[in-house]
Order: C-alpha cells, then sequence, then structure tokens
C-alpha cells in the first residue's frame, strides 16, 4: 500500500470509527446483512459512500470489523488466572448476559448470510475466527506449559469448536440466549473434562 493511500485510510478517529460500527450493527440487527447496503450505512452515519469504501473496501469487511469491535476488550494476553478454567471463565466473563443475548441474535443472522457469502466468510475468518482462534491457543499453551493439559491431547483442536457449539445450541436446543451461568457450567461440564484438566 502506498503512503498516500495509507494515510486516506487513517484520517477517521478512533471515535468515528466506534460510532461507525456501532451505526452498522444497529442496521445489520434492524435489516439483516442481505438488506444492508453501504448506501444506508452512509446514510445512517452522514458519511460518503466513497469513504467507507476507502477505508474498508466493502460491505463484508465492514462488517466483519464491526463485529470484531463490538466484542469485549482484552486479548487472552491480559487474562492469566493461573488456571485453565479460571482463564476460560475469564474470557468468558467478559460478555454480560445482555451483551450475549444481542451477539447471539446477531450471530444467528449473520450464519446464514455467511453460507452465501464467500467474501463474508472470508472477512469474518481473518477479523473474527482466526483471532479468537490464536487466543484460545495461547490460552491452552499456557495450559499445557503449567501441566494441566497434555499437549497430544486430541481434543485441544476442537476448543473453539465446543465454544462455538455451547454458544449457538443454546438457543437451538433450549430456547434461551447463552448466559454466563450456562457457559460457565459448559466450561466446567463439557470442555474442562475433554481436555484432562482440572474443573474444580
Amino acid at each position: 500500500m502506498t503512503e498516500v493511500a495509507t494515510a486516506r485510510r487513517s484520517r477517521i478517529t478512533p471515535e468515528r470509527e466506534a460510532e461507525l460500527y456501532g451505526a452498522v450493527l444497529d442496521l445489520l440487527r434492524e435489516v439483516g446483512y442481505d438488506a444492508l447496503t453501504m448506501d444506508a450505512v452512509a446514510a445512517r452515519t452522514r458519511s460518503s459512500k466513497a469513504t467507507l469504501y476507502r477505508q474498508w473496501g466493502g460491505k463484508a469487511e465492514l462488517v466483519a470489523k464491526a463485529v470484531r469491535h463490538d466484542k469485549p476488550g482484552h486479548s487472552a494476553d491480559d487474562v492469566d488466572t493461573g488456571s485453565l478454567r479460571g482463564d476460560l471463565h475469564a474470557l468468558t466473563l467478559r460478555a454480560d448476559d445482555c451483551e450475549m443475548e444481542q451477539n447471539s441474535a446477531l450471530m444467528r443472522g449473520l450464519a446464514m448470510a455467511i453460507h452465501s457469502n464467500p467474501d463474508l466468510l472470508r472477512a469474518f475468518k481473518d477479523h473474527l475466527i482466526e483471532p479468537e482462534m490464536a487466543e484460545f491457543r495461547r490460552v491452552l499453551q499456557r495450559a499445557i506449559d503449567r501441566g494441566e493439559v497434555r499437549a497430544d491431547n486430541p481434543a485441544i483442536d476442537y476448543v473453539m469448536h465446543m465454544m462455538i457449539g455451547g454458544f449457538a445450541a443454546r438457543a437451538m436446543i433450549d430456547e434461551q440466549p447463552p448466559t454466563q451461568a450456562f457457559l460457565l457450567s459448559y466450561i466446567d461440564a463439557v470442555v474442562l473434562p475433554a481436555l484432562g484438566a482440572p474443573a474444580g
């Protein structure tokens, strides 16, 4: 990327970027991914469409970054309680029940769109899935280094699947949104035993 392009892309302040992301998420909840347009985002945020395309390239990138921005802060590097159970609980507690319910509804809607939009899938992998997987890998590596989990445990490769599964299945099976209490008990009953890690 040229210096000029970099300068153009970095003109938006962090406050303005956060405002734009909030508006994108509001629109997503109102109309869904397929009906969301860059024109609507521009109108809602009093931006020019050219600015939006210059900064984010397109709708898929903008939506993925908005969802990533809305996730609770702090990386796994900031969470080190001394045990795998403590770390997984701390990561779960970053979002309260209200945020989890909103995220669950949003992700259900986006899951359908991802199946028919390769650009959205790629953007989600780049900005959400890969960073989340890297975060869990760091948490698990610390547990391996502490001797809590064996490095050859086959469940290590499926921790992200287990966590997403528990989050998504809560609504489908129980017809309730995921909550902190549900996810903490799920970690203790399912994830930690699969990893052979202490659950108490």
